[in-house]
């Protein structure tokens, strides 16, 4: 049998010892490293390879959500462990949609963790025991708010990003009190009372990042739920200001579409998941990651999409692995005027 290669990261010497200690009795485990914080897990994660990472989310240096979503984008096969003493619902609730295979209490015995273990590699999910009564009794969800300005969106894909208050101030032109402020009216029209929990919220509710067209074209406030018969299209690119400009554009092009945002791989596919969209444009350079890889996810979850890459570096090689992955065309920003971008939109609307 092939030896499971195990990460443990926590911050606690002690407790890393008593998880390694725990896992001796299964003998196809090995615990091929341990690191304390997020600086050492980003390095040992390229380093060492492992199938299986166990991890406690409050170290130092460390974001969760961001941080988890970047490696399941990277290492979609990695299973992520979650052994933590916080046994909140909302907490717990953001963990599993931003990826992790289980969540596991320090306080439960070694031989639970020794299950969660199994089960995790064995492909299931793992909830410790008492935490389950939380999740279902918190499913009834508030319901989806009607209308969101572009600030609101804005600032919603800053917190996805795990950006804190002065970052997102210093992105924005804005005061560090004018976002707080932001921030405090956002959790009220949500119905959450936490950055966490505005990030769980759209984890589970992708759609609200939502825009139709005719709203796009006048950038005027409010948004409607996305009817079956409406034409939804996906706009993949790290660069917000780009986006914005692209999104006005679709609008006026296409007033009858719902458009929608990612500006990175796991929001994509949660999107392309919810709303399989019709058309996608998507940026071949996003940031750290990919487009290439992007298409190729958004294709395996929703086969009927129509991805045109675009890209301001346009490469011969670009263009050849996109088209592999399933992209229809490969387009030049510099040539992606209204006009390009009605002849593409007619071609797979009609």
């Amino acid at each position: 049998m092939n030896q499971v290669r195990v990460l443990l990261a926590d911050d606690h010497d002690l407790i890393r010892a008593g998880i390694a200690n725990a896992l001796r009795e299964l003998p196809s485990l090995t615990v091929v490293a341990e690191v304390g914080d997020g600086i050492a897990l980003r390095q040992a994660l390229s380093q060492v390879q492992p199938d299986l990472l166990l991890i406690d989310v409050t170290m130092p240096d460390f974001d969760p959500l961001s941080t988890i979503r970047h490696i399941k984008t990277n290492k979609p096969d990695l299973k992520i462990l979650v052994i933590s003493a916080y046994d909140d619902d909302i907490y717990v609730q953001g963990l599993l949609g931003a990826g992790v295979d289980g969540y596991h209490l320090k306080d439960q015995p070694l031989s639970d963790l020794r299950l969660a273990v199994q089960r995790v590699l064995a492909g299931e999910k793992w909830v410790s025991s008492r935490l389950v009564s939380k999740l279902v009794n918190s499913t009834n969800a508030a319901p989806l708010p009607t209308s969101l300005t572009a600030r609101q969106r804005d600032m919603l894909h800053c917190l996805q990003r795990g950006l804190d208050n002065q970052t997102i101030a210093r992105r924005m032109g804005l005061s560090i009190k004018t976002v707080e402020n932001h921030l405090t009216r956002l959790y009220r029209h949500l119905h959450v009372q936490s950055r966490l929990e505005a990030v769980n919220y759209v984890s589970q509710h992708p759609e609200v990042l939502g825009l139709p067209g005719q709203v796009a074209a006048q950038e005027v406030v409010g948004i409607e739920a996305a009817t079956s018969d409406q034409v939804t299209i996906l706009l993949v690119d790290d660069n917000a200001r780009y986006r914005s400009q692209l999104r006005r554009t679709v609008g006026k092009i296409c007033p009858q579409a719902f458009i929608y945002e990612a500006e990175d791989i796991a929001t994509a596919v949660r999107l392309a998941q919810r709303v399989e969209p019709r058309l996608a444009l998507v940026d071949v350079v996003l940031g750290d990651e990919d487009g290439i890889s992007c298409t190729r996810r958004i294709k395996a979850i929703s086969p009927a999409s129509r991805i045109v890459l675009i890209s301001a570096y346009p490469d011969r090689e670009f263009h050849r692995l996109g088209l592999e992955a399933g992209a229809v065309a490969f387009l030049d920003k510099k040539d992606l005027d209204a006009n390009v971008l009605r002849q593409v939109i007619d071609d797979v609307i009609g």
